[in-house]
């Protein structure tokens, strides 16, 4: 018998899209995948030589539970550096992943009777990491035309005395978009009105185009610091998906809470992977530009070609390394003698039938839309995206 926890959750959609993608290519079939949020780059050198040397160097037993001290103090110089944060040992905590530093949270201040707001469309685990800490997730829809923004009016409607925190997420998986600055400013003010937390996900930080800067929440007021825990890592902006180290910065009560909670879970990150983050916050930071600008020639391409599709309209993403294009239009019509449900049945026939696989906006909170991820090859995205022109043409 397993517990109404574990019956009541699924798994990750987006991990179970790559999984089937890869099982299908395992059996030789030419799948164009848009499913994966991973960088299709390498792990800079500099980065891999380090966790060489610290493989030969013998640095592979236990470290402290939330982290080495050169890599706390690497975090803080990266916050000081790039949004002009300060931050001591004590308010960090490195974890075994961007994701692991979510969970933490989550398990560390949320709790039942707590609810959780969490704009939408959202990156598929804040609901369900909310839902496992015994809190409910609130969720407010954001809109295409509106650039995707929270607005004070629109918050003001869904707080109450339950509210525990709200999770911003910028830019934004799956949608590219970011926060204007002056929103920022009014959902800090309501949360030092309302006492609740902010939890800000920053992981695509570095990841922008258009000159768009990345502004921190937590930068602009010290009393929105108080309130802000930032979770962060280096996968995405250094191509170390598979490393898994994530960090977080927040008040010293809250990482204690965290670290305790680790403690009792994962113990340390990697001993390697930590010395060869250090490498990466510290080292040479010219990868990250040359990543971005294939990843923007990704974007102009994909995004005018999923454009250029009857009936699909398609927002511009500001940063991240995804598009997610509005197919809203097609559902109800039927595609290879298949009815177009929803976004979750496009997914599938795109699957099994033009071999290209992307995840459905439904999983996001946002029925009709399609996510896809630019972080593979241009040869595979032009792939791709011909086979769901040819699909989409063929609809009736």
């Amino acid at each position: 018998m397993l517990s109404k926890r574990a019956e009541s959750l699924k798994p990750s959609p987006t991990l179970a899209i790559s999984a089937k993608e890869k099982a299908l290519k395992a059996q030789g079939l030419d799948i164009a995948g848009f499913g994966a949020g991973e960088p299709d780059f390498d792990t800079p050198s500099h980065i891999k030589d380090e966790a060489i040397k610290a493989i030969k160097e013998n640095f592979t037993r236990y470290t402290p539970v939330g982290g080495i001290d050169p890599l706390k103090d690497a975090v803080i110089e990266k916050f000081k550096r790039d949004n002009g944060l300060e931050y001591k040992r004590d308010e960090i905590l490195i974890s075994c992943g961007g994701k692991h530093a979510l969970y933490n949270l989550f398990q560390a201040i949320f709790q039942e009777g707590d609810e959780v707001i969490i704009p939408a469309p959202y990156w598929v685990s804040y609901p369900p990491m909310v839902e496992l800490a015994g809190a409910k997730p609130v969720i407010i829809d954001t809109k295409e035309e509106e650039d995707y923004q929270i607005t004070a009016e629109m918050l003001k409607k869904y707080i109450n005395s339950r509210t525990k925190g709200i999770i911003l997420n910028y830019p934004s998986n799956p949608v590219g978009s970011i926060f204007y600055r002056e929103n920022l400013e009014e959902i800090g003010k309501l949360a030092v009105t309302h006492d609740f937390y902010i939890v800000s996900d920053e992981i695509y930080e570095k990841i922008t185009y258009d000159d768009y800067i990345h502004v921190s929440i937590a930068s602009l007021d010290p009393e929105f610091k108080k309130r802000t825990i930032i979770c962060h890592g280096v996968s995405k902006t250094y191509a170390m998906t598979g490393w898994r180290i994530g960090f977080t910065a927040g008040p010293a009560a809250i990482v204690k809470a965290m670290n305790n909670i680790q403690s009792q879970s994962t113990s340390n990150p990697t001993s390697i992977s930590q010395m060869a983050s250090i490498a990466a916050l510290t080292g040479p930071q010219d990868s990250i530009a040359v990543m971005v600008g294939e990843f923007k020639k990704r974007r102009d391409f994909l995004v005018s070609e999923l454009k250029s599709i009857p009936g699909v309209s398609c927002y511009l993403p500001k940063g991240a390394f995804y598009v997610f294009p509005n197919f809203n239009a097609f559902l109800g019509k039927r595609l290879n003698g298949k009815e177009i449900k929803d976004s979750s049945t496009l997914t599938e026939i795109l699957l099994e039938d033009y071999h290209t696989a992307v995840v459905p906006g439904v999983e996001f909170g946002k029925e009709g839309y399609l996510r896809l991820s630019f972080a593979t090859s241009m040869d595979v995205i032009k792939k791709g995206v011909e086979r769901i022109k040819k699909a989409a043409a063929s609809v009736v």
